[in-house]
């Protein structure tokens, strides 16, 4: 699915934030790649699960021509610095529900960039029947788990001991969801 591209500015910056097209595959493999060193609050270590431009071509086609899919990205000064996805299912018993995940550049964090790909993601979601939009958060991510609460989401569950990060010791996961009413 596609949606029209939207201006925001905070904290001095100006970014776009737009649906993901073709030509964005290259610069986002790079940018994941670069992301999942940054950060310990995902599922992967860097350089795991790698996907290459052809790969995020496939998801980008795919995400595109599906109803229950959204792939957005960040784009400031012509540079993609975040991107989201919602991810629905074809199963009839699931297919109320899509599952959001997203990342943000470090140097861009505190500028608003995550919140906005959820907050157009949920404008998204809300206005194509998706009754629910569900997540998964690191424990120990408060400011995720603050906005989340914010925008709607429930804590749902627990993953117990879940990941294992370079600190050797296990966290929970937070299964949290937003139900439509």
């Amino acid at each position: 699915m596609q949606i029209n591209k939207q201006e925001f500015r905070a904290n001095g910056l100006s970014y776009t934030i737009r649906s993901a097209i073709d030509k964005d595959a290259k610069e986002l493999s790079d940018i994941r790649l670069q992301i999942d060193g940054e950060t310990e609050n995902l599922d992967r270590e860097q350089g795991e699960a790698y996907i290459d431009t052809p790969g995020f071509e496939e998801i980008i086609r795919t995400d595109t021509q599906n109803s229950r899919n959204l792939f957005l990205v960040a784009v400031l000064n012509d540079r993609i610095v975040g991107f989201s996805r919602c991810a629905g299912n074809a199963l009839k018993r699931s297919s109320h529900r899509v599952e959001f995940g997203v990342c943000v550049l470090k140097e861009y964090w505190g500028h608003g960039i995550g919140k906005n790909l959820l907050k157009e993601s949920i404008a998204w979601a809300d206005d194509n029947g998706v009754q629910k939009i569900t997540l998964n958060v690191l424990e120990t991510n408060d400011k995720a788990i603050e906005l989340y609460k914010k925008l709607g989401f429930e804590v749902e569950g627990i993953l117990r001991k879940d990941k294992r990060l370079a600190d050797g010791k296990y966290y929970n996961t937070i299964v949290m969801g937003r139900f439509k009413e």
